[in-house]
């Protein structure tokens, strides 16, 4: 049988002495022609920033990196913040500003689908960092090993991680990526300049989902969009999977669509919802959530958070409005850990019958 020749096996003339049989995320193997897109593509990867100047946000921090790289003075860098913010992508275009066509030689990528543990460390990342590569130039002379969620990490290997940083400084630069900075150890914190990227504001969320609007040719409302922007919480990544989602539900992005393909009750059940709590005898109250839920799908986890945003904007009396989120922020926490339902509801009901009690004696 002829043996089969993958295209990772052949190297033009320009490529690295460095090979290539690391594990990690596929490379894009050009600064200027990402992957061919079908229609199956995820648009959160369709429409992923190919350069900094298309991310979409965090201007500060993007300018900053741009101009350590074009003066080649790349530090180690740590990013860390909420899914969702641009992290990965700001990495990747780093990558791709630096090596071009040479990216797949010069990147080794490590994400949470792969192991983590310290033998990773002391072979993988310690071989690719210590194996002699030409030079493309001068902004490529140093290889980039990139850590997606470097928070899954082991304690070990960070330690370890931490001395092959200090060895291979001269030749690499390390980008540690993670969502907890709080789980990297001070020794890698202190070898690494630290960017924190925040949740997106809704304007920039705006204007990244009115280009995908545009450039996939949909039919979104005015209140579709504010949905959208709502329901993701400064998650880019969020608010895309969400759009694609109810694009494939439903020809026209309504409020309505949004909410029904996530699954998140609309405001309107919320008021009405918060209606019955406030003036609902304890049976009534039950009765009428315990129906609308069942009618309309709804997790009381969800029902709960967003009666508490609602709390946020009715007026009520501090010491109350502050005792009625605590007793909500408990009823949340015993809902993660699978508690009843019912019992859980009228947990809900039992509280805001309580508010209900101390708003009327604060009135007399």
């Amino acid at each position: 049988m002829a043996e089969v020749i993958s295209l990772m096996d052949i190297d033009d003339d320009n490529t690295s002495l460095q090979p290539n049989n690391h594990k990690g995320k596929a490379i894009a193997t050009s600064a200027n022609a990402p992957p061919p897109h079908t229609k199956t593509t995820p648009w959160v990867e369709k429409f992923r920033p190919q350069s900094l100047a298309d991310v979409a946000a965090h201007r500060d921090i993007i300018d900053t990196i741009d101009r350590l790289t074009s003066e080649n003075k790349m530090p180690h860098l740590l990013l860390y913040g909420p899914p969702g913010t641009g992290k990965t992508s700001t990495i990747l275009a780093v990558a791709r500003k630096l090596f071009g066509a040479q990216m797949h030689n010069m990147v080794l990528e490590l994400n949470a689908s792969d192991e983590r543990g310290i033998d990773v460390v002391r072979q993988q990342i310690q071989d690719f960092a210590s194996t002699q590569s030409f030079s493309f130039g001068a902004k490529a002379s140093v290889k980039l090993v990139l850590l997606d969620e470097a928070d899954a990490m082991t304690k070990d290997a960070q330690f370890a991680l931490r001395r092959v940083i200090e060895r291979y400084t001269k030749s690499t630069r390390f980008a540690l990526i993670c969502n907890n900075v709080n789980k990297i150890i001070p020794a890698l914190q202190s070898r690494c300049t630290r960017f924190r990227f925040a949740p997106l504001d809704a304007v920039n969320v705006t204007e990244r989902l009115k280009h995908v609007i545009t450039a996939e040719g949909l039919d979104v409302t005015e209140d579709g969009l504010t949905a959208l922007v709502r329901l993701s919480n400064g998650d880019m990544r969020k608010a895309l999977n969400i759009l694609q989602s109810t694009h494939m539900a439903s020809q026209q992005i309504t409020e309505e669509a949004v909410y029904l393909c996530t699954g998140n009750p609309l405001p309107k059940d919320i008021e009405q919802i918060s209606y019955w709590l406030l003036n609902e005898p304890f049976s009534d109250s039950f009765r009428k959530i315990s129906d609308i839920k069942a009618t309309k799908g709804l997790a009381l986890v969800d029902i709960v958070r967003e009666v508490t945003m609602f709390v946020f904007r009715i007026k009520m009396p501090s010491d109350v409005r502050v005792q009625l989120i605590n007793d909500l922020a408990d009823i949340e926490y015993r809902l993660t850990f699978g508690c009843n339902d019912k019992l859980q509801l009228g947990s809900v009901i039992s509280t805001f019958t309580r508010a209900r009690s101390a708003i009327v004696a604060a009135a007399k």
